[in-house]
């Protein structure tokens, strides 16, 4: 614990010398506009030409997963959700569970837990959201959720020789197609 602890301190003096000395690499997407409601609109129609907007609320599905997007530019975010049940009977047990997936197998998703239910979530400032970052915020949540009780995964990045990350690109994959927006 104390060798990791260390590495990440090395790591971030590191980072921070290079920032100081100006020699950062420049970590912003260059090339790809602001995203905005109607850009984000936009390429969830590429996704399902069915998806209904209805104010700052676009809801839309992948491969029969209902999904809900809410932006707010004002505020510069951006909530995509996934409702997986009801939070009513969640135990203890589940509920560690979520949290220690939430640290190191949901990825950029998230569980969460709000109105009464259990949510597979990934929340981003709405400017800086990429197209292709939200593509693979779609399959991580579409992947919380199916993979709820079982191994609680995102999907992406997964260790180990299983199927779990074949699964993942597939879908990102089918997602990207016809993304040109």
């Amino acid at each position: 614990m104390t060798r990791f602890i260390l590495t990440l301190v090395l790591v971030g003096f590191a980072t921070l010398s290079l920032a100081q000395e100006g020699d950062a690499p420049d970590i912003l997407p260059q090339g790809e506009p602001p995203m905005t409601l109607q850009r984000l609109a936009d390429i969830i129609r590429v996704i399902d030409a069915d998806a209904r907007a209805q104010g700052a609320a676009i809801e839309f599905t992948v491969q029969d997963i209902p999904i809900v997007v809410i932006a707010d530019p004002r505020a510069d975010r951006m909530r995509a959700m996934v409702p997986i049940r009801s939070a009513e009977d969640l135990e203890q047990a589940d509920l560690l569970r979520m949290m220690q997936a939430n640290f190191d197998s949901a990825l950029d998703a998230r569980y969460a837990v709000a109105k009464g239910r259990v949510w597979g979530v990934f929340i981003h400032p709405l400017s800086s959201l990429e197209q292709d970052q939200f593509l693979s915020a779609v399959a991580q949540i579409v992947n919380v959720t199916r993979t709820y009780g079982q191994s609680y995964s995102g999907g992406a990045q997964v260790f180990g020789g299983g199927d779990s990350n074949g699964i993942y690109q597939d879908l990102l994959e089918d997602l990207r197609k016809g993304q040109a927006l």
